[in-house]
């Protein structure tokens, strides 16, 4: 199957490296039908990597602009990362995917894909040197991660994985990180989200598998879960990495179908294997 949807795209509007036209470009080289924007919505204690609320309705114009420069050649859908500490969408969105990237701990902001020292320093000073109360806590507020911002797509479900190629940061079959992730993994296939199958750790060199790893996409799939794939691009070059390929995955772990955006809203596609994939 060749997929020719990527709804997780950043741009220099925030944390890309790249302005939302040459994104643009870069999908139709490709061979890409459509592509969806997805910047990082304000949040208000953590400015670094996030859109402004100026930058914010900048963001929008300039996908608007496109959308008609490129009406004839490429779909171009606007969305926005909500994280569950954003302020509420500043603009109106065609989707929205709902991520966690803090873990909130005694009124400080941990974050969760900063860095590993970060998180164990934190771990040390704030959970007594115990990082299953931390991966806990992720989970808790990502199980609320719906509630919070009325998302689409759950963002990188695992994300804690990032620091974990190796396993040695944590171990991956805990009881209690198990736990935590299947209650998480539950709540929000109960309330009909979407999972994206996230290849970013993948193309940043972090990890050699997507978010979510295979052990939670098998659960995901026998529980009858919904999947979408995305890259979560910040460049030109990633705007389609291993789309393909995670659609194997999703065929290999148990999924009939993925989730794509239309103008109607979501739609389920069938997944073709090919040998070649």
């Amino acid at each position: 199957m060749i997929v020719r949807q990527n709804l997780h795209t950043h741009t220099t509007f925030c944390d890309g490296l790249n302005p939302p036209k040459d994104m643009v470009m870069s999908a139709v080289n490709k061979g890409m039908t459509s592509i969806g924007f997805s910047g990082h919505a304000l949040t208000e204690h953590d400015k670094s990597y996030c859109m402004s609320r100026e930058n914010t309705f900048k963001y929008r114009d300039e996908l608007l602009r496109l959308r008609e420069e490129y009406k004839d050649t490429v779909k171009i859908y606007i969305g926005l990362e909500q994280d569950y500490y954003s302020v509420e969408p500043l603009i109106k969105t065609d989707y929205l995917i709902g991520s966690v990237h803090y873990v909130l701990k005694d009124s400080e902001y941990i974050p969760v894909d900063e860095t590993k020292e970060w998180i164990l320093d934190a771990v040390n000073r704030l959970y007594n040197g115990d990082i299953y109360s931390f991966l806990e806590d992720y989970y808790n507020t990502l199980a609320d991660v719906y509630n919070k911002t009325k998302c689409d797509i759950i963002g990188h479900f695992d994300l804690p994985e990032k620091f974990n190629r190796d396993g040695k940061f944590f171990d991956r079959q805990h009881p209690r990180y198990v736990a935590a992730y299947e209650r998480a993994m539950k709540i929000l296939i109960k309330q009909g989200r979407i999972f994206e199958i996230n290849t970013g750790g993948m193309a940043k060199g972090y990890t050699d598998f997507p978010y979510p790893n295979e052990y939670i996409l098998r659960k995901i799939a026998a529980l009858g879960g919904k999947v979408t794939v995305s890259s979560d691009s910040h460049s030109v070059e990633t705007i389609d990495f291993k789309l393909d390929k995670m659609c194997k995955l999703a065929y290999d772990c148990g999924f009939k179908e993925i989730y794509q955006l239309g103008d109607n809203g979501f739609y389920s596609i069938n997944i073709e294997v090919s040998n070649h994939l």
